[in-house]
C-alpha cells in the first residue's frame, strides 16, 4: 500500500496547519489543525497562546489587485505592488477559539479570549472576551488568586 502524506506543511507546530512567511511565535504556543497562519505581512504571536483548529490569521489582502484587473505585470509575473499588507499582533496567554478569523492590522492584547467563529476586525484590549461577526467585547477576564473568572459585560 502506497501511503501519501496528508500534511499541509512541514512546521513544528502542527503538520496539518499552513504557516506562511516567517511569523514570530512565542514559546509554549499551540496551533491546532487546519489553521492558516499568514505571516507574510508581519505577525507576532505571544507566548503560551492556544490557537484552535480552523483559525485563520491574515496579514495581507489581494482585493485591490484583483478588482483593478492588475494581477499580473506586462511580463506575466505576479503583481505584488498592489498587495496590501498590515501586521497582526496576538498577545501572551491568549485563546483563539475554533474557526475564528483575525483580519490584517489587528492587535489582540494579553489574556484574551476570542470566541469560536468570531471575525476580529478591530483591536482587542488586554483581558477582553470578544465574540461575534464582527467581534465585539462581551466580557472580561479577571484573576482572583489563581482562579480565572470570566465576567460578562454587554457593551453592544
Amino acid at each position: 500500500m502506497n501511503r501519501q502524506s496528508t500534511s499541509v506543511s512541514n512546521n513544528k507546530y502542527n503538520s496539518n496547519s499552513l504557516i506562511i512567511g516567517k511569523p514570530k511565535i512565542g514559546k509554549g504556543t499551540w496551533i491546532g489543525a487546519f489553521t492558516v497562519i499568514d505571516g507574510s505581512g508581519g505577525l507576532v504571536i505571544g507566548k503560551n497562546c492556544d490557537i484552535s483548529c480552523g483559525v485563520h490569521v491574515y496579514t495581507h489582502s489581494t482585493h485591490i489587485r484583483c478588482l483593478s484587473n492588475k494581477k499580473f505585470n506586462k511580463d506575466n509575473s505576479i503583481n505584488r505592488d498592489l498587495i496590501e499588507k498590515r501586521p497582526v499582533k496576538v498577545g501572551n496567554n491568549t485563546f483563539i477559539g475554533a474557526n475564528a478569523v483575525i483580519m490584517m492590522g489587528v492587535n489582540i492584547g494579553d489574556y484574551c479570549i476570542i470566541g469560536a467563529g468570531s471575525v476580529v476586525t478591530k483591536n482587542v484590549p488586554d483581558y477582553s472576551v470578544v465574540g461575534g461577526v464582527p467581534a465585539k467585547i462581551m466580557g472580561k477576564v479577571e484573576f482572583n488568586n489563581d482562579v480565572v473568572k470570566i465576567i460578562k459585560v454587554w457593551f453592544y
